[in-house]
């Protein structure tokens, strides 16, 4: 199921980025997280840059 506000490349990319075979559920979930919490991390860093301002 695609979400209606990712824009379609920026999805593929990240579901070709996620995606493992040897999974069961189809996704590596290590890899996964680790995209999530240093996402996290960047917001983090931008948001105390701007509290810093």
């Amino acid at each position: 199921m695609e979400n209606e506000l990712i824009p379609k490349e920026a999805y593929a990319e990240i579901e070709q980025m996620i995606t493992s075979a040897e999974s069961v559920v189809g996704i590596d979930a290590k890899k996964t997280h680790i995209i999530i919490i240093h996402k996290l991390m960047e917001i983090e860093k931008r948001l105390k840059a701007l509290e810093n301002k």
